[in-house]
């Protein structure tokens, strides 16, 4: 299931990205109220602008809806990998407090020390 959605989710984002690059720029539109190129259109002198922005939009939505899916998929396998759950941050600090070795028993002892006391 997983696969199909993330099929159609990668046919979706290509598709947009065609729906955009057909779309004209705004300023395409100034010669168009005038009448230039409008009996050259496919759709009507209205030209495509309504159709592909209401294509665009009913795409962005299929997109937003297979990427909620996936982010659904996603956020169930990382609940079945670990069981055990995050450590806490309190839990990782004990964890490499007691790792440390205890530099006391590596010291020699006090009273043979080289160094003068300020008595």
């Amino acid at each position: 299931m997983e696969t199909i959605i993330l099929a159609v989710h990668v046919v979706l984002a290509a598709a947009i990205i065609a729906l955009v690059m057909l779309q004209q720029g705004k300023g395409a539109e100034a010669g168009a109220s005038f009448g230039a190129g409008a009996s050259q259109t496919v759709f009507g002198s209205q030209g495509a602008g309504s159709f592909l922005s209401r294509a665009t939009a009913l795409m962005a939505a299929g997109l937003f809806a297979t990427s909620f899916a996936l982010a659904y998929f996603a956020k169930e396998q990382a609940g079945f990998v670990s069981e055990i759950g995050i450590p806490s941050a309190e839990m990782i600090q004990q964890e490499e407090q007691s790792a440390l070795p205890d530099l006391g028993e590596l010291l020699p002892a006090a009273t043979d020390s080289d160094i003068p006391s300020s008595n």
